[in-house]
């Protein structure tokens, strides 16, 4: 299995700028698509971006594109998630999961398509 462990998040101005990470167990992390998605309160899960397996390619939605950039480190065994312009509808709890793809497929899209999870980090936007 992979474990994910996230940190970074934190309180950040409206406008501002958050890096969060997420740290992952094991000797096969470069073998999965990475993801972060991310739920605020009352809201559903909704997917932020992911990154392939070899850190080639990135997707990000619509909501955030322009603003966040998704890198990876399979050295360190990390996934980064850099925020910019951030506004308080960012405000949220913070999840990095790993798929196994293929990427081709699309399964980075959807949360179903990831088999392992962290346990969050809290980031709020304050206004």
């Amino acid at each position: 299995q992979v474990q994910l462990v996230e940190s970074g998040g934190g309180l950040v101005q409206a406008g501002g700028s958050l890096r969060l990470s997420c740290a992952a167990s094991g000797r096969t992390f470069s073998s999965y698509d990475m993801g972060w998605f991310r739920q605020a309160p009352g809201k559903e899960r909704q997917v932020v971006g992911a990154i392939s397996r070899s850190g080639v390619t990135t997707y990000y939605a619509d909501s955030v594109k322009g603003r966040v950039n998704i890198s990876r480190d399979n050295a360190k065994k990390t996934v980064y998630l850099k925020m910019n312009s951030m506004k308080p509808e960012d405000t949220a709890v913070y999840y990095c999961a790993a798929s196994p793809g293929p990427w081709y497929s699309g399964t980075y899209r959807v949360d179903n398509g990831y088999d392992y999870w962290g346990q969050g980090t809290q980031v709020t936007v304050s206004s």
